[in-house]
């Protein structure tokens, strides 16, 4: 420090800002740039304006380079980290975070971008994980903030992302990304085991098996097999029957016969309707504080299966969820199938948030979902500021959500008009009087208070129900909602004003922005999304079908195609299932026979080769062997039902809400809006016609990983945790289904122990028991009731898992 004081005394015949400079130099040069960094930075501080004699500093030439090489990487047009641009001036001077303002003309000491880049301490010194400033360069910085900051007009590198939102620039390079490439025809390629494959599906897995030295496992057994594709198409265990008839089906089509008779099964609808079900956050109520119940819901539910079992071609199912009201605006399954648009979550007490606001969050909600379910991209990423991943611009966003702005809520009741009317009359007499009754209350006390309380309770009780209706939505005859690009994704900071178009990247630079009030614009959405040529839509789709079939997807990451997912496995497989899909109109039982015939999915869970394929691929992505499945939460349920004889196969209609805690119940915003069904046959349904109520999952639902549906769920977890264990040793349902299994052993194995046992296992797990099994059961019995061994099969992993 003495030398500092030495070379800043005036016999030192220079100025302060010349002094700084060589204090630098001779820090560096004597003890590293750390201590260079702090003295520069502290002298500088300390010193008073640059004298006007000094050379003026120009922001292009001295300034604009230095951000440029050090900066924009981080604080550009490409990515914005901390939220932070220093591209254009409008950003740069309006940003500020916890160090205060970003640039503060004139003081340099206030500014954090200078204080970020003089910073001692290198984990807080920028630019980070790269090489810090030159001295040169950081008292050109100072000189320029301290002289006021001049940044001319004209000058900047992109616009400001708060006024025009055009942010990053789509390159060349950008549209090369894998999945933002059309889909290519691709032939099926050559191995040297040509005799495994049964399927163009098989060559590809055993290409890719071949180049790394490995080979696949061998053939599953006829109980496995039978068990695992009809769990897969179905989500039930084969019966008795089933499996005897193609255990002893001798003939080489026997397998081929199974799949086509699951596939003609309405069960398959009702399984696979399941998964379509969590990808599109399928919900019957709003979520949130209260949760309310959206109108007759189910409709959605049931237009999903029938359009499965029913083989609608996938193009078209699409279509009708994003459009389905402007195509056929007469049509009740249009409309229901539109109802796509009312499953998400609505917060319709957003604390003081303004109509507008609330309005805002609704389109947000439903732009996110398409972006996630169709598209398999993050696009709700670029809400607040072009996406930090992928090439998706904020513009991109909200020229997006224009294609949804036209639309609102609409309720369409499936009553007559006269009937209606009478209803609404009754009901407002009713309504007025509750609203009295609520006044008066204000003054009661004691037992007066009672007695206007319990007028109110039977007033409400007056009250012949909702009338059925259907929720759905409508392109609003007053016009769509103006769509602004939203500064940081406030409502209340809107920026210029955007028609609708794709999103960039996977469009020509020539495709135009159609304006905001062009007709039928969901209807327009859904035939670009549904184009042959569309890059994504088919390529995720069949990667969702791929990884419910195996495991896991091709690409591992199905909502996410984007740089942040994970590659493919098999690009070219899955290019060559998407075009093939395509090319056969988009009809995905098709597909699914195609899969399930294949000697990859026909594979056992166990391989010989255990040890050595574990070693090059640990996670199975090659598929050397078939990936061992637990049961979800509404197969283990209904498997239970299945092998208790108790599963009602009623299909559709309204959902079943079952006897759950009375604790849980009252935790519920309006605890009313749980009503047990009454007639306890319904309680037997399958898990799909189950009450999907956001804020009260079933306990044996949430414990196997039954998602919430706030967000689309693109994969279930299966996690393994010890609320499990008890929920099927002591959980309700277990229990009473429990209880049912033993009676149907005794009424169907009468009371020899031996068939008992026997009956059992191939109820529930398809198969006989081994020696040993069998004796330890019969050695259980003789000290334990039916029950418990009925309890005990239900804990098996070979009840809970499918091999």
């Amino acid at each position: 420090m003495r030398l500092a004081r030495h070379i800043l005394t005036p016999s030192a015949r220079l100025g302060r800002h010349r002094s700084a400079w060589l204090l630098a130099a001779i820090a560096t040069t004597a003890r590293g740039f750390g201590l260079a960094y702090y003295l520069l930075s502290t002298s500088l501080t300390a010193t008073a304006e640059t004298p006007p004699s000094a050379p003026p500093v120009d922001f292009v030439r001295d300034i604009k380079p230095i951000l440029a090489a050090h900066c924009y990487d981080c604080h550009g047009a490409r990515k914005q980290k901390a939220d932070l641009r220093l591209d254009n001036r409008s950003d740069a001077f309006n940003a500020g975070g916890p160090d205060g303002k970003v640039i503060v003309p004139g003081r340099s000491g206030q500014s954090s971008l200078f204080k970020r880049v003089t910073a001692p301490d290198p984990d807080d010194r920028m630019p980070q994980k790269a090489e810090p400033l030159s001295a040169v360069e950081i008292a050109r910085l100072k000189d320029w903030i301290d002289r006021g900051a001049v940044w001319p007009a004209g000058v900047d590198d992109a616009a400001p992302t708060n006024s025009v939102g055009l942010g990053m620039v789509i390159t060349a390079k950008d549209r090369t990304f894998w999945s933002f490439q059309p889909v290519r025809r691709v032939a099926p390629p050559a191995v040297k085991h040509a005799a495994w494959v049964t399927s163009p599906v098989d060559a590809f897995i055993l290409a890719k098996l071949e180049s790394e030295g490995l080979a696949p496992a061998p053939p599953a057994s006829k109980r496995e097999l039978i068990r695992r594709v009809t769990f897969d198409l179905t989500g039930l265990p084969p019966t008795p029957d089933e499996l005897a008839a193609f255990l002893n089906d001798r003939s080489p089509h026997a397998y081929e016969k199974v799949v086509d008779r699951l596939l003609d099964s309405s069960a398959y609808g009702e399984r696979w309707g399941q998964h379509w079900l969590d990808v599109v956050r399928y919900a019957e109520t709003e979520g949130f504080e209260y949760d309310n119940p959206t109108p007759d819901s189910w409709r959605f539910r049931d237009f999903v299966i029938r359009a499965l079992n029913e083989d609608l071609p996938f193009d078209r199912f699409v279509t009708a969820q994003l459009a389905g009201d402007e195509i056929a605006p007469d049509d009740r399954e249009m409309q229901t199938a539109a109802g796509f648009h009312r499953l998400g979550a609505v917060r319709r007490n957003a604390g003081n948030q303004a109509v507008t606001g609330s309005r805002n969050e609704i389109l947000t909600e439903r732009t996110d979902i398409i972006g996630s379910a169709f598209l398999g991209l993050t696009l709700g990423c670029a809400r607040c500021h072009d996406h930090k991943f992928d090439p998706i611009r904020q513009r991109d966003y909200y020229q997006m959500q224009a294609f949804l702005a036209s639309s609102q809520e609409r309720d369409v009741p499936l009553v007559s008009t006269n009937e209606y009317a009478a209803w609404k009359t009754r009901a407002d007499v009713v309504n007025r009087e509750i609203e009295r009754l609520k006044t008066s209350l204000k003054g009661a006390q004691g037992e007066e208070e009672q007695r206007v309380r319990d007028r109110i309770k039977a007033a409400e009780g007056r009250l012949p129900a909702p009338l059925p209706s259907l929720a759905s939505v409508w392109d609003d005859p007053k016009g769509p909602t103006p769509i602004h690009i939203l500064q940081r994704g406030d409502w209340e900071k809107r920026g210029e004003r955007v028609g609708m178009r794709g999103v960039a990247v996977l469009l020509p630079d020539s495709a135009p922005e159609l304006p905001g009030d062009t007709a039928h614009p969901r209807a327009l959405l859904a035939k670009w999304l549904t184009s042959p040529e569309h890059p994504l839509t088919a390529r995720v789709f069949v990667n969702r079908v791929w990884q419910f079939h195996f495991g896991q997807g091709i690409v591992k990451t199905p909502n996410d195609f984007g740089a942040n997912g994970s590659r493919p496995s098999h690009p070219e497989l899955l290019d060559y299932l998407a075009g093939e899909f395509v090319a056969h109109g988009w009809r995905l039982k098709p597909l699914h026979r195609a899969l399930v015939l294949s000697s990859a999915y026909r594979q056992s869970s166990r391989s010989p080769l255990e040890r050595v394929a574990k070693a090059k691929d640990p996670e199975n992505r090659l598929l050397w062997r078939f990936n061992r499945q637990r049961l979800e939460a509404e197969e283990l349920r209904d498997a239970m039902l299945t092998v208790a004889g108790r599963l009602n196969r009623k299909a559709g209609g309204p959902s079943v809400q079952l006897p759950v805690d009375k604790d849980l119940v009252d935790q519920l915003y309006k605890p009313s809006q749980w009503v047990v069904t009454p007639d306890v046959t319904e309680h037997d349904r399958r898990s799909v016609y189950l009450s999907a109520k956001r804020n009260l999952r079933l306990p044996f639902m949430q414990v196997f990983d039954q998602p919430m549906s706030l967000t689309s769920c693109p994969r279930r977890e299966s996690s393994t945790h010890a609320p499990q264990a008890l929920e099927l040793l002591n959980g309700r349902i277990a229990n009473e289904l429990a209880a049912a299994f033993a009676e149907r052993l005794r009424r169907e194995g009468g009371e020899n122990p031996r068939r008992q046992v026997e009956l059992a296992y191939r109820l529930a797990l398809g198969r006989d028991p081994a020696r040993v099994e069998r004796d330890l059961a019969m050695e259980f019995l003789k000290r334990q009731p039916l029950k418990e061994f009925a309890l005990a099969v239900f804990n098996l992993n070979a009840f809970i898992y499918v091999d």
